[in-house]
């Protein structure tokens, strides 16, 4: 709607999968500040003023519950600008809002959410970088992704893909120079990357030391940006998006990519997806989410010990062993391209006895490999004595930053969305969610490790149903039209639980066969974020272990 033309509240909807959520005290709660309510696939959504953003994001975070701000989504419509914050619960993300906030097109400025979540500060920082717009309040109002001369906004509908660019080079200076003026300065810049092996990716660490410990360390992404987004919202919903997500998050993740746009894809198509393709689904993604988490386990071992260790090698050799049971299903190593809209492009390889037979020898041999893992890292002293009470993150502050995954789950929140948000053939079969107290490295460690056994019992239910599914009721896809056109402004958030953590996609209908918008939640961009939070008072040897701990996949981050 625009803000030259509200409309009145209109009566509320009916319940599209918000829980428990009671919509009618939430806009009785909020009073005047909400001008209209909209109704998403994923849950209703209020329409508020842009200088009272701040106000309406606290009293539902504060007095509502709130405390999970998953995502927060810019976009732009001929008539305005538009945010979206996607807001949930961590104790039952089944309860969510939406918080819509249109601006005008000659001005759009909106107040900052930062100072309710603190993950919306990069939040905000992207939808300004590739939108346009500004937020009022905001604690650092600057580029994220692209270089601070780039000229216009990517996103916006005015934006000339052919004017020239030009990205200078700058001389990087210290944060803390106003604190320690002149000859008595005390502190160093020290730049991080990024190029180097310890870094995960091609990222940037701006790093002040105060003697050795860190004092400041801010983050620079935006290297390998990709485009993902906007490739997705050229493409097709029925056949040309599939292929992309097994990019985001390239590391053995793509099963896992894959079911986060089918999900939100068939809510916004009204979908069904069979009992039996749902089962496969369970199965890859759970031998996917093993592949991720043991490079994580491998590469980590890297990071704090450094040289070729026997514990990457180790790591890999068993990937090997899962991407073997994953190219045997799908037909690829990695860029799988398995999951179908409705189901799954095909069903367990032939003969189905041997595919069985072997990913049972796998999972009879994975309690031995495990115990080797926990001998060489979690049993080490020298390995303790680099994690323990290294990179703390406290679960007030996890939430806060919108952390999920591995790196919540070892700040002690017990948030997974495969149970807390049930889809695919999880709420069937009998599995625990892994969390570790402490909230340091050595937990997130330890989490991951727990979560290799834990998956490998799902993987064994899913190949005990298949093996007994009658013949003639294994469907594996539903009947999709070829074409799919959404009805226009339908508009909906889903997320899975990938390996990372919370993926998300919002999606946005014109009515055609491809998204009018196509937004990515990356779980990694939230959970890197917090870097600054567990590396300040550390040394230089424990950042770089904070930051392996994280397992961020920068082609997840810049998307």
């Amino acid at each position: 709607m625009s803000l030259e033309d509200p409309e009145p509240v209109r009566p509320p909807a009916s319940d599209t999968g918000g829980g428990a959520v009671d919509y009618d005290a939430l806009a009785a709660l909020l009073g005047e500040a909400v001008i209209d309510r909209e109704e998403h696939v994923n849950a209703e959504a209020f329409v508020v003023r842009p200088d009272e953003v701040r106000t309406v994001l606290s009293t539902l975070a504060e007095e509502a519950g709130f405390d999970h701000c998953s995502c927060v989504t810019a976009q732009e419509y001929p008539d305005r600008y538009e945010t979206i914050y996607h807001l949930r619960k961590y104790d039952d993300p089944t309860q969510e809002v939406g918080v819509v906030v249109p601006t005008s097109t000659d001005a759009p400025v909106s107040q900052s959410g930062e100072a309710v979540y603190r993950t919306a500060d990069w939040h905000e920082r992207e939808a300004y970088d590739l939108v346009g717009i500004e937020y009022e309040g905001h604690p650092d109002l600057r580029r994220i992704l692209l270089p601070e001369t780039w000229q216009g906004h990517p996103l916006s509908r005015d934006y000339n893909q052919e004017q020239p660019q030009i990205v200078t080079l700058r001389e990087h200076a210290n944060p803390l120079e106003d604190d320690h003026p002149g000859d008595r300065a005390d502190t160093m810049f020290l730049n991080i990357g990024p190029h180097h092996p310890s870094t995960h990716g091609v990222l940037h660490l701006r790093t002040v030391l105060d003697g050795e410990q860190v004092a400041d360390v801010d983050p620079d992404i935006g290297y390998i940006h990709r485009c993902e987004e906007q490739m997705c919202q050229q493409c097709t919903y029925r056949h040309q998006i599939m292929p992309y997500p097994d990019r985001w998050d390239w590391v053995s993740s793509g099963l896992l990519n894959e079911w986060a746009y089918a999900r939100a894809a068939e809510d916004l198509a009204d979908i069904d997806v069979p009992e039996y393709a749902q089962v496969i689904r369970t199965l890859g993604a759970e031998l996917s989410r093993m592949a991720s988490h043991m490079v994580a386990v491998g590469t980590f071992a890297l990071d704090v010990v450094g040289e070729f260790t026997v514990v990457f090698q180790y790591a890999f050799r068993d990937r090997e062993l899962v991407l073997d049971l994953l190219e045997d299903l799908t037909g690829q190593r990695m860029m799988f391209n398995y999951f179908r809209l409705g189901g799954v492009a095909w069903d367990v390889p032939d003969p189905r006895e041997a595919f069985f037979e072997k990913t049972r020898d796998f999972l009879d041999g994975l309690p031995e490999k495990l115990e080797e893992y926990h001998t060489l890292l979690s049993g080490n002293e020298i390995f303790q004595a680099r994690c323990l009470d290294v990179g703390v993150l406290d679960p007030d502050v996890a939430k806060t930053y919108g952390c999920t995954g591995p790196v919540a789950r070892g700040s002690g929140i017990d948030y997974d969305l495969r149970r807390d948000d049930p889809y695919g053939y999880y709420p069937e079969l009998d599995w625990d969610v892994v969390t570790e107290p402490d909230g340091d490295v050595y937990a997130r460690v330890l989490v991951r490790l727990r979560e290799l056994e834990e998956s490998a019992r799902i993987v064994r239910q899913c190949i005990d149903l298949l093996e007994e599914w009658p013949e003639d009721d294994r469907t594996l896809q539903s009947n999709v039209p070829r074409t799919l056109k959404p009805d226009p402004d339908a508009e909906v958030y889903r997320a899975v639980e990938a390996a990372k953590g919370e993926l998300g996609i919002y999606m946005r209908s014109d009515g055609t066969d491809t998204p009018a918008r196509f937004k990515i939640r990356s779980p990694c961009f939230s959970n890197l974020q917090a870097l600054p939070e567990m590396a300040a008072g550390e040394f230089i040897p424990d950042l770089v272990a904070t930051l392996g701990s994280l397992d961020t996949i920068m082609g997840e981050v810049d998307r």
